[in-house]
């Protein structure tokens, strides 16, 4: 584990695998960086660098005063750390809240590409009617941790609704460390629900936008708003394949994103 910080004394724990041109991979919300291992033996030719999030299993001293509006910020400066870290000019890779935080920071960053998987963020007709934060937020002032993230697996991951949630948490290894950070999921969706999509992202390298069929509508609708708004897009949608798309299909994923980097190369 190689570890570096931000400007403010954040410390950025990160692995790399490999060699090769630098691909940062971003995990999303209720994850960790052991998301990305399913799709990591599919990128030897790349120098995978896989990130912890800052608060998500790290520890921040202002982690209880951190506000909505200062997450977001949080996760470019931390990416952009990483960007200049490493050597090399990298490619930038995430899933959902992190696709979100790798378009963000391209804006000012230099990088080589952007892949990003079902960027979280809320149509305008959702964004005016979110309130997961809120009922989150309540539920852990009840004291309610586990009924808490509870919601937030029924509103995004499984908006379809899923047979006997209870004991398939159960089986789900990463739940208990979930719930653990539930706070920080709360904070997350506040800066989701705010964030307002504009109509142009100044983004001038190449960008893979990818969803999936089976995905959450907003999720899906998401994604298409990002690849409008993107100057030099390429939009990608998977048959079949769920809002967990890189961890649940990876061969499928990181053979469209390879193709994609070699034709940007070529372009």
């Amino acid at each position: 584990m190689t570890t570096t910080e931000t400007v403010d004394g954040t410390e950025i724990a990160y692995e790399r695998y490999g060699d090769g041109q630098p691909l940062i991979l971003l995990h999303g919300g209720m994850a960790s960086r052991q998301y990305w291992n399913p799709v990591l033996p599919h990128f030897e030719e790349y120098a995978a660098v896989v990130p912890q999030r800052p608060g998500f299993g790290t520890c921040l001293d202002d982690q209880e005063e951190t506000s909505a509006e200062e997450v977001l910020h949080r996760e470019t400066q931390y990416v952009r750390t990483l960007v200049n870290a490493i050597d090399g000019e990298p490619i930038l890779s995430g899933h959902s809240y992190g696709a979100l935080t790798a378009v963000e920071s391209a804006t000012d960053t230099v990088v080589d590409a952007v892949v990003a998987y079902e960027p979280a963020a809320l149509p305008e007709e959702y964004r005016t009617e979110a309130n997961l934060a809120e009922r989150m937020s309540d539920l852990l002032e009840e004291g309610d941790r586990r009924e808490a993230v509870k919601r937030y697996i029924e509103d995004v991951l499984h908006p379809d609704g899923i047979d006997d949630l209870d004991a398939w948490l159960a089986e789900w290894p990463v739940w208990p460390g979930c719930v653990e950070l539930a706070e920080e999921v709360v904070r997350m969706n506040r800066a989701v629900e705010r964030y307002e999509l504009p109509e142009a992202l100044d983004v001038r390298v190449p960008v893979l936008v990818m969803t999936g069929t089976e995905g959450p509508a907003f999720l899906r609708e998401s994604a298409r708003s990002f690849h409008n708004a993107l100057p030099h897009s390429r939009l990608v949608e998977f048959d079949g394949v769920s809002h967990s798309g890189p961890s649940e299909a990876p061969k499928r994923i990181a053979a469209e994103i390879d193709s994609f980097l070699v034709s940007s190369r070529n372009e």
